[in-house]
């Protein structure tokens, strides 16, 4: 048996995952969260095989929770599941210890596939993944401003275009305010952004975050 975390904000998206998973004989869930320090917290508890992660989440999100269970939980193998498909999501994301990456319209039996097979031993990433991925590396002079971004880099980015402040980052991150600040300096060096506004701006121009309805920021 195959147990497995469901991990994301919307309740919606993880009942009908819940309900695909609950028809098959070897996959069981075993719970659920609905941010990225739950996910870590609970995985921690529960001890899954496979942890269904969502990127774009309240607090730390998918891709700092991923890096942390990479570290700390190293048998549960996490597979993406997002509506974030473009560059550099996908490839942080692999780079912080995800095994697999599907987009939310994936068909049921594709989630089912991934599941399996990453358990297996394999990596799985989606066909619309995989182009992504191929793009890029043959084409890296054409890519996203953000593709520069360390990983580090790319989560204080995510967080501060949700709002957050440099001591609520600090104290999410378990990193000392100057070292924040640090980050904060170096990524807008290397977007040539001077303030959250224009970083905003420019992470909707490269949907690497979406404008919510009635206002600006991550979803």
């Amino acid at each position: 048996m195959i147990g497995v975390l469901l991990v994301d904000d919307h309740k919606l998206i993880r009942t009908g995952i819940k309900l695909i998973l609950d028809q098959t004989a070897d996959i069981r869930v075993l719970g659920e969260a609905s941010s990225g320090e739950e996910a870590v917290e609970r995985a921690r508890a529960l001890k899954p095989q496979i942890i269904l992660m969502d990127v774009s989440m309240p607090g730390i999100g998918g891709l700092e929770a991923t890096r942390k269970l990479a570290m700390s939980l190293p048998d549960a193998k996490v597979i993406v599941v997002s509506a974030q498909t473009a560059e550099p999501f996908p490839m942080k994301l692999m780079e912080a210890g995800a095994s697999g990456y599907i987009t939310k319209d994936a068909a049921e039996d594709e989630i089912v596939t991934a599941i399996r097979r990453v358990h297996a031993g394999e990596r799985y990433i989606s066909a619309e993944i995989a182009r992504s991925l191929a793009l890029q590396a043959v084409n890296r002079s054409a890519g996203s401003p953000f593709d520069q971004l360390s990983q580090r880099e790319m989560q204080v980015m995510i967080m501060a275009t949700k709002g957050h402040s440099v001591q609520d980052i600090s104290d999410r991150l378990h990193l000392s305010p100057k070292t924040v600040s640090t980050y904060r300096s170096r990524l807008f060096e290397k977007l040539g952004v001077g303030n959250d506004v224009e970083l905003t701006r420019l992470a909707l121009r490269y949907g690497v975050i979406e404008e919510e309805a009635g206002g600006t920021g991550a979803s």
